[in-house]
């Protein structure tokens, strides 16, 4: 069946348009030339809500100072409440990756707005002697400050998700840190026997790092906050009002609830990608210390025999398709695996940064479209860590006792009383032996056996407080 379409022109010629399509030509030749990715703006409605977030900003600002009439920036400001409330999503179909800088993102968000204006205002689509995607949407604007500051808003967007989701996690590694709070185990550094610390004490430490990490993306959002409307082409704000810049600046804080506030330099704003550049550090930063984490949760679960089972992880799906009964640490492996695609994706970004020449960087394009990626996975990878895995994880208690009781790195805590060289004989002769550090040390009349009782207490190694049990504290290991 044949497609209706209508016809538009540009500066290229004609082309037919389906005609039921609120986007125009230009989208039509964007769609022709851009085809790597597969992932069309429309993956990311919050990429078009920003542009759309803009456009209002815009057409406000231009009402208020006479530049655009009332009944045109009424429609305008209709059909962009429409982008941001979600709809019309499917008229965003061009490919992230795309030439010319972003121009073909705003040209889309234009003409989907322009012909949603002119239906609104009782004219068919394409009719743009009423209303136009360049006289009238675009108006005092330029690709070179719509687009990056679209793109910033929808990043702190999705840095405001991970935020959230990440607070979750280290609020489960919480709860996780409490129930293990009373589990002694062994600490270890280059995967030696180092000293006793408590599994909940392993735990909070996750939380903290997770938290610390917050800390960083709430940083990252307010360098995105800069905003540069106005400075049109180069920043020099050519063709546009005076009044023009504060003003947009201003609705668009009000639109985003964001603290947006004017760049004081917006020719430096308008090629300068450096907070692209820093936020996608923070990324990496996310994603190598999560990685790190899952790290360890593999080898303190390995096993469930011959590992250091010192912990179980949920079982979620059968490991293996040749060992009945194998169970693979899957959750874990896929963020793993997340945090390796942030860590490319943030090269990516610090190499398209630096290409950037002259007055504009020509390739945020794919800058948006790494850091887009890097945040939606990471979100929804962390989501399925807390929840498919570190919710369900359990502790092997006697077990891990077992591995304080039977270690020699309790003689560092012996180590203030007696020396270094007489805590390495003693850890030699229980290595050669198999006798244990308390016993040694007591037989050599080192110290009496209330002395290595008050020493090597569990909870002291661990740096707890004593714990008294009807008159008397906690075994000595």
């Amino acid at each position: 069946m044949a497609v209706e379409t209508r016809i538009e022109k540009d500066s290229l010629g004609e082309l037919a348009v389906p005609a039921a399509a609120y986007y125009g030509v230009h989208t039509a030749r964007a769609m022709a030339n851009f085809r790597v990715t597969g992932s069309a703006m429309s993956t990311y409605p919050a990429l078009i809500a920003g542009l759309a977030t803009v456009k209002q900003a815009a057409c406000q600002a231009n009402r208020d100072l006479g530049l655009l009439d009332e009944r045109r920036s009424a429609a305008i400001i209709a059909a962009c409440t429409e982008l941001r409330n979600g709809e019309l999503l499917a008229q965003f179909p061009i490919d992230l990756i795309q030439g010319g800088a972003g121009t073909s993102s705003n040209m889309n968000a234009n003409e989907v707005i322009a012909n949603r204006a002119l239906e609104i205002l009782g004219y068919e689509r394409g009719n743009y002697a009423e209303l136009d995607p360049l006289t009238h949407v675009n108006l005092g604007q330029s690709t070179n400050d719509v687009y990056p500051t679209a793109i910033k808003l929808s990043l702190v967007t999705h840095l405001r998700v991970l935020s959230v989701v990440l607070g979750g996690l280290a609020d489960e590694f919480d709860r996780k840190a409490v129930e293990f709070a009373d589990v002694i185990k062994m600490g270890r550094t280059q995967l030696q026997d180092a000293v006793p610390m408590t599994l909940g004490q392993e735990f909070a430490a996750y939380a903290t790092m997770v938290r610390e990490d917050r800390s960083r993306l709430a940083e990252g959002c307010l360098l995105l906050l800069e905003c540069h409307l106005g400075g049109t082409a180069i920043g020099t704000g050519i063709n546009g009002h005076p009044d023009y810049p504060a003003l947009a600046c201003r609705y668009l804080a009000e639109l985003s609830g964001e603290p947006v506030v004017q760049a004081a330099d917006p020719i430096e704003a308008t090629q300068d990608c450096g907070a692209f550049v820093q936020v996608s550090g923070i990324l990496k930063r996310v994603a190598v210390k999560l990685s790190k984490i899952c790290n360890d949760l593999r080898l303190v679960s390995s096993g469930p025999v011959a590992g250091l089972r010192e912990i179980n992880l949920p079982a979620v799906q059968a490991g293996s398709s040749i060992m009945p009964g194998k169970v693979n640490p899957v959750i874990p492996e896929l963020v793993n695996q997340v945090a390796f695609e942030v860590i490319g994706n943030d090269l990516t970004v610090t190499m398209a940064a630096e290409a950037g020449q002259l007055q504009l960087n020509a390739f945020e394009p794919v800058i948006v479209y790494s850091m887009l990626k890097s945040l939606s996975h990471l979100s929804a990878a962390v989501d399925t860590l807390t929840t498919d895995c570190i919710a369900g994880i359990t502790a092997n208690r006697q077990h891990l006792a077992d591995g304080v009781h039977n270690s020699i790195g309790v003689v560092t805590a012996l180590a203030p009383r007696l020396g270094y060289k007489a805590c390495a004989q003693v850890a030699e002769r229980a290595l050669a032996t198999g006798e244990m550090i308390s016993d040694i040390v007591v037989s050599e009349g080192l110290l009496s056996r209330e002395e290595v009782g008050e020493l090597l207490s569990s909870r002291r190694l661990a740096g707890l407080p004593p714990l008294v049990i009807h008159g008397t504290t906690d075994p000595v290991v």
